[in-house]
């Protein structure tokens, strides 16, 4: 079985905008992915996301299995987003008439659900912050990967570029 990441919404920023610092560290997991057989993935969710500033058209698809956000993700959301609600110290009242969830609860739903994806690759430090909290009462099956941290640190290789 191949294995697979779950990219999100500020690792296509951080990608598409050769100006931004995280550019280089970006490029490089994404070459390291494709040079290494992993199978790349974006939510649907995350696209929404893009999209809000940026088009459909920029982000690399041709290379990206799109993973739409689908019944059993949103099932497992809500036991995520419990969890998260319960650790923020998140009221009853302000849940009510309506939780509005946050869309980190439902990209890990999709990344627990999917037995392939190992990691969720993000530069979003409130993210680590949320999956740290996610694993007081759950263990999701994914790690968080900082993509302030170079590709080949976290990997354990020697960058020979």
């Amino acid at each position: 079985m191949k294995h697979s990441v779950l990219l999100d919404t500020s690792f296509f920023i951080r990608l598409l905008n050769d100006e931004d610092k995280l550019h280089k560290n970006a490029l490089d997991y994404f070459r390291y992915f494709l040079e290494n057989d992993y199978i790349l993935k974006v939510s649907t969710i995350s696209i929404a996301e893009y999209c809000v500033k940026g088009k459909l058209d920029e982000l690399p698809l041709v290379n990206i299995q799109i993973v739409p956000f689908n019944l059993d993700h949103a099932q497992r959301t809500g036991t995520f987003a419990e969890v998260i609600f319960k650790e923020n110290s998140i009221s009853e009242e302000k849940l009510i008439p309506r939780a509005i969830i946050p869309n980190d609860s439902k990209l890990f739903a999709q990344a627990d659900l999917d037995k392939t994806i190992l990691y969720f690759v993000t530069s979003d430090i409130r993210s680590k912050k949320t999956l740290n909290k996610l694993k007081t009462l759950i263990n999701p099956k994914f790690s968080i990967l900082d993509i302030h941290i170079p590709y080949n640190e976290a990997f354990g290789v020697l960058d020979l570029k």
